[in-house]
């Protein structure tokens, strides 16, 4: 073996450990969301998922969700995962290739109410906090990129149904929403959305949630180890801006689900 030949078999070498721990990575963060920061949210995803299912993933980032919502759609479904970090989706799509999740489609887009291009505002030091909405950069600093935009309205025909939308998406929850009015209307997928006030700059919470029961969804938020109804929810109680990372307490409640009444 000549000296080329050692070097292209250490970089092939490499390239399947950096790969083997890009998916071992993949597989801690979606246990993690599963069974420690995200089980009821979980709990009520499987519930409005079944074996052949239309599934979208608005927001998807590195994963986290994507394992679990391509299990259960399973084989016979199709789960889309919109991401418009470049670099992040092409990592999802490989993740996802390598181990066997063909069901899944990684589109590197972001969803809004309209298709075209946005100005997508990462961050700096960041990344899970990247949005189309500008005001809502945690850090006060960010790099903008030109992105494509979809509305999903527009990316699927009106002859596919779709039963499940987890959106996380920093701000540009009620676009989303309005982009997706038709699938609202006709199929009356489940909800499982993040929203925050401090998200919402010139919107509030309460303008996301009043779009939604205008189209018959009636909401819970996630709290502790259950979901609430959301008669009991308030800002000034459940998201309360005290302290630096406020955030992260553990009484701070940001997760929403929502669904039609059957």
């Amino acid at each position: 073996m000549d000296y080329a030949d050692q070097w292209t078999s250490r970089d092939l070498a490499d390239d399947q450990f950096a790969s083997f721990a890009e998916m071992s990575r993949f597989y801690i963060r979606a246990l993690k969301a599963r069974f420690r920061d995200h089980r009821s949210e979980f709990d009520a995803i499987k519930r409005h998922i079944r074996t052949g299912d239309i599934v979208c993933d608005v927001g998807a980032n590195k994963g986290s969700f994507t394992y679990w919502l391509s299990r259960w759609c399973g084989d016979e479904g199709r789960l889309i995962a919109f991401e418009p970090q470049q670099g992040l989706a092409q990592r999802l799509a490989a993740v996802c290739a390598g181990i066997g999740l063909r069901n899944v489609r990684v589109e590197a887009k972001a969803v809004h109410s309209s298709s075209g291009f946005g100005e997508f505002c990462i961050p700096i030091g960041h990344q899970p906090g990247a949005s189309l909405n500008r005001t809502s950069c945690p850090t006060g600093k960010c790099d903008v990129v030109t992105v494509p935009v979809i509305s999903l309205d527009e990316y699927f025909r009106d002859d596919e149904r779709i039963s499940l939308l987890k959106v996380d998406v920093e701000g540009a929850e009620l676009d989303v929403f309005r982009g997706a009015r038709r699938i609202l209307e006709t199929y009356s997928p489940a909800l499982i959305f993040e929203c925050e006030a401090r998200h919402l700059i010139g919107k509030n919470v309460g303008d996301v949630f009043a779009y939604l029961e205008a189209l018959g969804y009636r909401g819970r938020f996630f709290c502790g180890r259950g979901a609430e109804p959301l008669s009991s929810f308030s800002v000034a109680t459940h998201q309360r801006q005290d302290g630096e990372w406020f955030w992260k307490q553990k009484d701070y409640c940001n997760n929403f689900v929502f669904a039609k009444e059957a």
